[in-house]
C-alpha cells in the first residue's frame, strides 16, 4: 500500500508556487499545479510544457523562457555574492527543485546543512527529493537526522511512517503513526496520522 507523504509533497507545492507565480505573470496561461509525480501527470499548459522540455533535454533559448532564465541567474548571483547567506541559498535551491533540477538542488541544500545541520526544513526538502526518486534509504536518513536533534518531531515521525507504508511495512507505519498521536493527537500532524491509520484498518 502506498501512502503519499503529504508534508513532503506540500513542500514541493510551496517551492513550485514560486515558479508558477513568476512564469504566469509572463503569460496569460492559467496556473496549473505541479505534482510530485512524473511528467505524464502534468497539465497541458505552457508552464508545464516548458518544464517537460527542460526534463527531456538541456536548457536552451527555445525551451527556457527569458523570464525564467533571468530569475535563475538572479538567484544564483545572490548566492555567489553572499555564499554564507542561507536564505539566498535556500531560495535558489527551492527554485532549482521546483524546476526539477534535483541534483543541483541537493548540492545547494547540503551547503545550508554545512552551515547549520539542525535545519529541519532543509532535511525535509531533501527527503522530498529522495522520496520522489524512490530512494527511501536517503529519504529515511533525512527524517532521522531531524529526530536526532528533535526526537518528538511529529512531521519526521509521520514521514517515516509514510515511507514504511509505501515499502509495505504496515506494522512499522502503525507504530510510528501511533507515536505521533501520543505526542499530540490534536495537531495537524496528529490528525493526519489518525486519518492514515484509518486507511490501514
Amino acid at each position: 500500500m502506498k501512502f503519499k507523504m503529504i508534508y513532503l509533497y506540500g513542500l514541493i507545492a510551496v517551492v513550485s508556487i514560486i515558479l508558477l507565480i513568476f512564469v504566469s505573470q509572463q503569460s496569460s496561461t492559467p496556473n496549473g499545479k505541479i505534482t510530485a509525480d512524473n511528467n505524464s501527470n502534468m497539465p497541458e499548459d505552457d508552464v508545464h510544457k516548458k518544464l517537460r522540455e527542460q526534463a527531456s533535454g538541456p536548457p536552451n533559448k527555445d525551451n527556457v523562457s527569458e523570464a525564467y532564465r533571468e530569475k535563475l541567474e538572479g538567484l544564483k548571483s545572490a548566492v555567489d555574492k553572499n555564499p554564507n547567506d542561507t536564505l539566498a541559498i535556500k531560495n535558489y535551491a527551492d527554485f532549482l527543485s521546483a524546476a526539477h533540477k534535483m541534483n543541483e538542488a541537493i548540492q545547494y541544500y547540503n551547503k545550508i546543512l554545512e552551515i547549520d545541520s539542525r535545519r529541519a526544513d532543509i532535511h525535509f526538502a531533501l527527503s522530498v527529493i529522495y522520496y520522489t526518486r524512490q530512494d527511501f534509504v536517503n529519504s529515511e536518513k533525512e527524517n532521522n537526522e531531524v529526530l536526532a536533534f528533535d526526537p518528538n518531531n511529529q512531521m519526521a515521525l509521520y514521514n517515516l511512517g509514510a515511507i514504511a507504508a509505501t515499502k509495505g511495512n504496515i506494522s512499522k507505519a502503525k507504530d510510528l503513526w501511533n507515536k505521533v498521536l501520543k505526542i499530540n493527537p490534536e495537531s495537524e500532524t496528529g490528525k493526519l496520522a489518525t486519518e492514515s491509520l484509518g486507511k490501514l484498518n
